[in-house]
Parts: structure tokens; sequence; C-alpha cells
């Protein structure tokens, strides 16, 4: 669900980390807990590896001593702000094979999209990039389904006044939920680019609030571990 993801969807190089979105119930986390045991992975930071902390909204984070994993971070969460609940994300996912063959379940682009409106300034290129590069892919012969993604997360001006042109009425009917698209319809490409900067600025201030109490929770962890 994190820079790895990205990677698969052509939007990043490389991720320093592994991010996982997870079903935080008894039976799957008892899957959970044995592969961090292969992995020889431990804790780090606040909280602890407790499904509670999972369903509130927090991550964990884990760091992995298995030799052939030495060193990586693996960060997991079960419920984030403004995306569905794990099996809804579950049943859209994105499966990618690797090279050797193995299955890899992403979280659906949408979902993904959805999942990086947060308050930290890496994350709002990263979205930009995940849209236009599906964008560029799919262009050429869209389904509606594709077009509305575009039309509700396309982040450069040009291109979602593109959109807007190609397909006129579906911009007008989305545009009851992102009125935005008043200027990419006209078009006003300076006004688009300022709601839109208004738009991202809306995005960072409600994961702000939404993160303000699950971090006094970890400071006051933090005071504890200290004793």
């Amino acid at each position: 669900m994190g820079g790895q993801a990205c990677v698969f969807y052509g939007a990043a190089e490389f991720s320093r980390d592994t991010d996982l979105a997870i079903l935080a119930e008894a039976e799957n986390l008892a899957r959970l807990s044995a592969a961090l045991d292969e992995l020889q992975a431990e804790p780090i930071a606040v909280p602890p590896f407790d499904p509670a902390y999972l369903r509130a909204g927090h991550a964990i984070h884990f760091r992995c001593h298995h030799p052939e994993a030495a060193g990586m971070r693996v960060d997991l969460m079960s419920h984030m702000r403004g995306v569905d609940a794990f099996p809804e994300l579950w049943e859209r996912r994105t499966t990618f094979e690797l090279p050797d063959s193995t299955p890899c379940d992403l979280m659906a682009l949408p979902d993904l999209v959805l999942a990086k409106k947060t308050q930290r300034d890496k994350d709002w290129p990263m979205i930009r990039r995940l849209v236009e590069a599906h964008h560029f892919t799919h262009r050429a012969a869209p389904n509606p389904e594709q077009i509305a993604f575009w039309m509700r997360e396309l982040r450069t001006p040009t291109l979602l006044i593109e959109t807007a042109r190609a397909w006129p009425e579906q911009a007008r009917e989305i545009q009851t939920d992102r009125p935005l698209l008043q200027y990419a319809l006209t078009p006003e490409e300076s006004l688009l680019a300022e709601a839109l900067g208004e738009e991202e600025r809306t995005e960072r201030l409600k994961d702000h609030e939404y993160w303000q109490p699950l971090k006094s929770e970890l400071e006051r962890l933090r005071r504890i571990r200290r004793g």
C-alpha cells in the first residue's frame, strides 16, 4: 500500500520500506506473527504490536534482522483515513506477478491515491505521478470508470483540462463532487491550479486533525516507555 505499490504502478523507482495494509483479525494476525518471526522482525518505536492499536488507526513499525532482509523496515496499518475497510480494499485489489511468478497483491490504484492524501509533503507529488501514469497508459481507449477516476483525482491542470474537454458530460456530472472541474471546463488554467492547491491544503488539514488524537496517544506511550 506504500512506496512498493507505487513502484509497481510506475510512479516511483525505489522504496526504502514496505507498507502493508492488513486484516486485523485473530487468524490473520497469527499468520502475520509467524511471518514476522521468520523475518526476525522486532517492533521499533511505539505503539507495540497490539491489534487494538491497529484498529484505532495507528501504524506499527518493525525492523527485520533475517540475513536476506536485514535492515528492511515493515510498517503495518489496518485502518486509514478516508479509505474503505480492509474487506472492500481486498475485493478491489490489483495482483501482479513477480519475475519468479510469485503473486503480489497491491491496493487498487484509486484506493492507494486516497490513502496517500496525507499531510506529508512527499505524498502529493506521488499522487500526481500515480494518476498521470494511469492516464498516459489508458488514455487511448479508456472506459467510463477510468475517465471518472481521472476527473476525480488528476492534479495536473493541463491533463485535467484535456480530460474535461474530451468528456464534458462526465465532467459536469462529477463537478458536483469536485467543484474545481468548472475551471477545467471553462477552461481557466490559472484558477484551476489555484483550486487544486486549495484542495490539497484542505486534505492536509483533514489529515492533521485525524492524526492529532493518535499522536497524543503515541506521546503518552513514549512517556510510559521512558519510565
